[in-house]
């Protein structure tokens, strides 16, 4: 991993220790103001794009706008993720049937994926059970 500055790995730990390691910017601002670290909104998202770059947080634009989701790069180096629409849990999935997909994608129709900002949605299982 490369260099972090303190500020990244402030906003780091902050968005993993969030419930289900997901909060907007403004969310991350706040937390860390409240255990008393000094940060602007602007450096929050300067310091979210850093992290989205280097592949240790995943940006996803929802209907609200855009959140961040905490990712753990030693488990998950080409995850995907799925989203429920039921109850808005986010899943990273290390799974080679949709890594033969995307392949598929790139030779037969020249299109490639970009996994990280890819988001399938449905229903999970405790969802799905729950509708019965």
């Amino acid at each position: 991993m490369s260099y972090m500055t303190r500020q990244q790995q402030a906003v780091l730990q902050c968005i993993e220790s969030c419930p289900g390691g997901r909060a907007t910017a403004m969310e991350l601002m706040q937390r860390l103001r409240q255990s008393g670290q000094t940060v602007g909104l602007s450096t929050v998202y300067r310091q979210l794009e850093r992290l989205v770059a280097q592949g240790c947080v995943h940006k996803l634009l929802t209907d609200d706008g855009a959140c961040y989701q905490y990712c753990d790069k030693t488990r998950h180096k080409n995850c995907f993720l799925l989203q429920c629409e039921g109850c808005g849990a986010i899943f990273h999935v290390d799974c080679s049937h949709l890594g033969e997909l995307y392949t598929h994608l790139l030779e037969s129709h020249g299109f490639a994926i970009n996994p990280r900002r890819t988001m399938f949605y449905g229903l999970c299982e405790k969802c799905r059970e729950a509708a019965q």
